[in-house]
């Protein structure tokens, strides 16, 4: 049985356009954006906001919403995973060059599956588990200063080594200190890039959900510090604002215990991935045979469900972009990528981990890669 494979991203800008746009901008060169010369630039990248979830609530952010359109929507790529995007975002690289390529992912070397956001070690140093560099080290090296603004216990975290080293990195606690950052920063005139992130609203969704009040009350906060910074742009100041992924609620009735499946699991050593988005390794030896079979068993259950792909299908469908050699094996034998309000658990041994959560991402649903790409300032789009 064979499915067909969605592409992600497919023909239009992406978000591993969005920040080389940006610095090509700074240079008063072409871009893949079509952005205009400018001398400081900010990107805000928002966590988890998908411009479904921007649209779906539209009246209660009235500032963000007014730039959604066809012209500014773009694809976050695959998986829709913070670490996975954010290194995309920062480096203009996609999962399979820079090599972050799930939430949880095989590390070879141990033969273990790893947190890509908080698992940094000696077997995967910051310097080289992400592979490329970064948008703000050749900003450095032109000798153009760029900041990044986030909150302090991110500051010194191995996932901001990996994909934010060049940048230097200024503390802010909320959403609105960190707008009041930025402004203090192109205040100090001169060229700058300036990366101010935003991980509440994600932080939210995991907790309530995207349709509950509290992640609405921090939309609408974000909007208003939206507009009063948008409002502030001068001669020459660009804006960009765009996301790593959007969120989908899940409903505890949608969680499958694949782990109950004898087939389901048959020669799987280790799970990694998200519950969306699972990527199941096999032995360090397996064939393309053994994963065509684990594959076939997962398509005559869940095919109605979920996308399922070997390894080498995904590659082959640009699901990881371009894959290099030292990254293939971090990639799961088979990828099952939820298409329908289901998320799968492993659950056996009575695991329950990351069950409590209600907003979830990793697949390839339009809710989760659609994300918006909203311009301001000298960026401001004509109407």
């Amino acid at each position: 049985m064979s499915t067909m494979l969605p592409t992600p991203g497919a023909g239009g800008p992406t978000l591993a356009d969005v920040l080389p746009s940006c610095v090509a901008s700074l240079e008063g060169a072409p871009n893949r954006l079509e952005l205009p010369a400018a001398e400081r630039v900010v990107v805000v990248l928002v966590d988890g906001l998908g411009s479904a979830a921007l649209r779906a609530r539209a009246g209660h952010a009235r500032t963000l919403a007014a730039g959604l359109g066809k012209r500014t929507i773009i694809s976050s790529g695959f998986p829709t995973t913070t670490a996975a995007a954010l290194a995309t975002l920062t480096t203009g690289g996609r999962p399979g060059e820079h090599g972050i390529v799930g939430y949880t992912a095989l590390v070879p070397e141990l033969g273990e599956v790893v947190n890509q956001l908080s698992g940094w070690s000696a077997a995967m140093q910051p310097a080289t588990w992400q592979r490329l560099p970064t948008l703000f080290e050749r900003m450095r090296a032109a000798g153009v200063p760029s900041n990044t603004i986030g909150p302090a216990k991110y500051a010194d975290s191995g996932l901001t080594h990996a994909i934010l080293r060049g940048a230097d990195y200024v503390t802010a606690g909320t959403i609105a200190e960190r707008f009041a950052a930025a402004r203090r920063l192109f205040d100090e005139g001169g060229r700058r890039l300036v990366y101010l992130y935003v991980p509440e609203l994600d932080q939210l969704a995991h907790a309530r959900g995207w349709e509950s009040d509290r992640w609405l009350a921090t939309l609408e906060l974000l909007d208003a510090e939206y507009a009063r910074f948008t409002s502030t742009l001068r001669r020459g100041e660009g804006l960009v604002l765009t996301a790593d992924h959007g969120v989908v609620d899940v409903p505890a009735t949608g969680h499958i215990l694949f782990g109950e499946t004898p087939e389901l699991v048959a020669g799987v050593r280790k799970v990694g991935g998200d519950p969306r988005c699972l990527q199941l390794y096999l032995g360090p030896d397996a064939t393309t045979d053994a994963r065509i079979r684990l594959a076939e068993a997962w398509r005559e259950r869940e095919s109605s469900r979920a996308w399922i792909a070997t390894r080498e299908e995904a590659i082959a469908a640009g699901w990881f972009g371009p894959v290099d050699p030292e990254v293939e094996p971090r990639i799961g034998d088979v990828i099952v990528a939820a298409r329908k309000l289901v998320a799968y658990y492993d659950g056996r041994g009575g695991d329950q981990a990351g069950r409590s959560m209600v907003g979830q991402h990793g697949s390839l649903t339009p809710e989760e890669t659609l994300v918006p790409l909203l311009r301001a300032g000298a960026y401001r789009l004509a109407l």
